[in-house]
C-alpha cells in the first residue's frame, strides 16, 4: 500500500509546517486527491491513522476531496471536465488533450493549534 507511505512523506511537510509557525500540533489537514493520480482517497485516509501516531499531526482529521480530470484540447483549446476513461474534448471529440486537474495530489489546507500565550 503506497498510500503509508504518502502518508508519511504528508506527515513529515506537517511536521516542517508546525515547526515553521511555532505551533503545538496540527488540528486538520485536506488533501485533494486527483483521480488520475494513483491514489485511492480512502486507503490514504486509513494509512493516515497509522502515521500520525506518536506526531505533531496525532489528533489531527484527515480531511480528502476527490478531484475529478479536466483536460484542454489541443486542436481546438477548449477545457473540459471529462471521465477517467474518456479523456477526449467535450467540443470536438480530439483524443489530444492535455490533463489540466485530476492528476494530482495536494496539501491544500492545514489548520494548525497553536501553544497559548
Amino acid at each position: 500500500m503506497h498510500e503509508l507511505s504518502i502518508c508519511q512523506s504528508l506527515i513529515d511537510q506537517l511536521t516542517a509546517l508546525t515547526r515553521s509557525h511555532g505551533a503545538a500540533g496540527v488540528a486538520r489537514a485536506e488533501v485533494e486527491v486527483g483521480i488520475l493520480s494513483g491514489v485511492e482517497a480512502r486507503l490514504l485516509e486509513s494509512a493516515f491513522e497509522i502515521a500520525q501516531v506518536g506526531t505533531v499531526a496525532e489528533k489531527a482529521k484527515l480531511e480528502t476531496r476527490v478531484v475529478e480530470p479536466r483536460v484542454r484540447c489541443a486542436r481546438c483549446g477548449a477545457e473540459s471536465d471529462v471521465t477517467i476513461n474518456d479523456l477526449r474534448c467535450l467540443e470536438c471529440q480530439n483524443a489530444q488533450t492535455k490533463v489540466i486537474r485530476g492528476q494530482d495530489l495536494i496539501l491544500a489546507r492545514v489548520e494548525l493549534v497553536m501553544e497559548p500565550g
